[in-house]
């Protein structure tokens, strides 16, 4: 049998739930960025949450439960995949406003993994520019979200912290030790033949 050539990477898990202070009704919209080695051979690269709301039964958080399912294949861990989350809610005005962005890797080692996105939201550099927007209700934001996860450009761009969303993520990979990349251990918390696939 021939060495392989790829490996694969497959993720699956869910954008679970958001904290966001004095905010309600929010959505949220995710997509995936990896570098140019990287191919997505099955699942969906975007996507965009429902509607929701906070309970009387938990009251600061906003449940979504919005699967995710993509599978990669590369051959070079470079532009290793990142999701990237945009959270969105209407104003006092009811007009639509992003309530924050975000981006984490998706993790190396294969496993069941939960992780917490700390948000922020573009800021306007004078009062003058943040009352402009207040009244017309176009609020500073990225014109592409994917910037997010990367790093050009960002280091003049003011921001706030505003909320976190969690996200779990269930990895497998397939032939990745083969290739000579060593990951170390999953943390499973399923059958154990999963982990090295």
């Amino acid at each position: 049998m021939a060495a392989p050539s790829v490996f694969l990477l497959a993720v699956s898990g869910e954008i679970e739930s958001g904290e966001f202070p004095g905010f309600d009704d929010l959505y949220c919209k995710f997509s995936f960025v990896y570098g140019q080695d990287w191919v997505p051979t099955a699942g969906l690269e975007e996507g965009i949450s429902q509607i929701t709301s906070k309970s009387s039964v938990s009251p600061t958080t906003l449940v979504w439960n919005f699967p995710i399912d993509i599978t990669f294949k590369s051959t070079n861990p470079f532009g290793w995949p990142q999701i990237v989350l945009s959270v969105y809610g209407p104003d006092f005005f009811g007009h639509d406003v992003v309530r924050g962005y975000g981006a984490v890797h998706v993790p190396v080692v294969p496993g069941r993994h939960k992780r917490t996105i700390a948000m922020f939201v573009p800021e306007s550099t004078s009062r003058l520019q943040q009352l402009t927007s207040w009244f017309t209700g176009r609020r500073p934001e990225f014109t592409d979200p994917k910037v997010v996860a990367q790093g050009e450009g960002r280091e003049v761009t003011r921001v706030r912290s505003q909320g976190f969303v969690t996200i779990s993520f269930n990895v497998i990979t397939k032939d990745l030790h083969k290739l000579g990349y060593d990951v170390g251990q999953g943390q499973s918390t399923g059958p154990q033949g999963l982990q090295g696939l």
